[in-house]
């Protein structure tokens, strides 16, 4: 984490907090059924650790952004989207919360003043509930440059995405996401750093 703050210092990149289920096994992408309180106090304390790291390196936290079993979960259960909002509430002045569009957490977020920006993925295809296609499928992946490119640039103009059905729903975003895991991610921006200012549209980082 302190190599990752220093490599974001050194370049200008905002950094922000991705706490998940405590599931290590798994990445975080497994949902876990645990106490509420067990679940808040492995949320802070994944947020405390870097917030350390950024005081010694006197950078802010920008954003947080929940990851994995428990980004899903809080999109679709509200209920879950409370007890979230609930562990990060001492970030809620000067953070942003990044949410997936027409989501309960961002309801919840937006009727409880945090400030949010709306997330989609641009490695990803969605279904038509706006839910991302299980990783499972073998569809689930965006993994050509160029194909991502299409993807964001729909999603920005005309504020819709194209389901993996062929539909198109309505999808508003203000920052894209691109898993590292995902196999192409340094060819998908380093094309998309060259190509993005070709088609004169402005996403937040």
């Amino acid at each position: 984490m302190q190599r990752v703050v220093r490599l974001a210092k050194k370049f200008n990149v905002r950094v922000g907090a991705h706490p998940s289920y405590p599931d290590k096994e798994n990445f975080g992408r497994s949902a876990m059924d645990i106490p509420s309180e067990v679940l808040i106090q492995s949320i802070q304390e994944q947020i405390a650790g870097l917030v350390s790291i950024l005081g010694k390196e006197q950078l802010p936290l920008h954003h947080i952004k929940a990851h994995g079993a428990l980004y899903n979960e809080i999109a679709k259960n509200a209920e879950l989207a409370e007890l979230f909002l609930m562990a990060i509430a001492d970030y809620k002045k000067h953070t942003l919360i990044y949410v997936p569009y027409a989501s309960e957490i961002g309801k919840k977020a937006e009727e409880r003043d945090f400030s949010i920006a709306y997330e989609a993925f641009a490695d990803r295809n969605y279904n038509t509930d706006l839910s991302l296609v299980s990783r499972s499928h073998p569809q689930a992946l965006i993994a050509s440059p160029k194909a991502v490119l299409k993807h964001i640039v729909r999603i920005v103009k005309q504020h819709k995405v194209r389901t993996l059905t062929d539909k198109t729903v309505k999808l508003l975003a203000d920052t894209f996401c691109i898993h590292s895991d995902t196999p192409s991610a340094f060819e998908i921006v380093s094309y998309l750093s060259k190509e993005l200012p070709n088609h004169t549209i402005r996403i937040k980082k």
